[in-house]
């Protein structure tokens, strides 16, 4: 038989396979599934280079679910290849093979948080749809990989003022996974070349250079670990 998550009810299944499902549609379609304790955390790259010479930026998207348990883990699988088990409705079948990306030996710290303000979810909204009319201006007819890809690490990679110099595609991260939702206010955080949006229904980890405290961001107070 196949090896299989089993979570507490078909409402966490059906949103493990709603993650798995917008993470096929992105640039890498693998997802890091981490579990111990009754949690499974899913992680997966919505943005990430490819070579020393790629200058898109590292964006991680974290998608934390309560699970069995028993169950401990820690593999790499393609997204695509998740499905809804057919003789039970909370489980998830896990494909035969897992894959090894190099983003997934990229590992955010676990604490040392601190808290650098806020954003409105209203504004990464606005971000991720801007930079998605911009990908979509600046591209050639036809145009091959090698281009589409400096397209897009040209415009997800530029700080941008209005999300305190993250790159624009923390905002297509959380945009294009479903964590924008309704009226709040995302969390950020950071933790020495890493920062993080934390949204109720999971949390942005960027690499890289940042100018924190540019833009519309408010102060939150001391700092607090998550």
């Amino acid at each position: 038989m196949s090896q299989r998550l089993i979570f507490p009810d078909a409402e966490a299944a059906a949103d493990a396979l709603t993650f798995a499902s917008r993470t096929s549609r992105l640039g890498d379609s693998g997802v890091r599934l981490q579990a111990a304790n009754g949690t499974l955390a899913m992680t997966s790259a919505p943005l990430a280079p490819r070579g020393l010479l790629d200058a898109t930026p590292t964006v991680l998207a974290l998608r934390a679910l309560p699970v069995d348990p028993e169950l401990v883990c820690d593999l790499v699988v393609e997204a695509p290849l998740l499905v809804a088990a057919p003789d039970d409705d909370r489980a998830v079948i896990l494909p035969e093979v897992a894959v090894s990306p190099a983003w997934a030996g990229v590992a955010p710290p676990k604490g040392g948080w601190e808290a650098a303000g806020t954003l409105r979810a209203a504004v990464l909204a606005a971000r991720a749809q801007f930079g998605i009319a911009s990908v979509a201006e600046a591209m050639p007819a036809d145009p091959g990989e090698d281009v589409v890809r400096t397209v897009r690490a040209a415009v997800w990679g530029a700080p941008d003022d209005q999300l305190a110099g993250l790159p624009l595609g923390a905002a297509f991260a959380a945009f294009a996974l479903g964590f924008i939702v309704g009226e709040e206010d995302a969390r950020l955080l950071t933790a020495g070349p890493w920062s993080r949006l934390t949204l109720t229904r999971g949390h942005i980890l960027v690499r890289g250079p940042q100018r924190i405290g540019l833009g519309p961001v408010r102060a939150t107070g001391g700092s607090r670990e998550d």
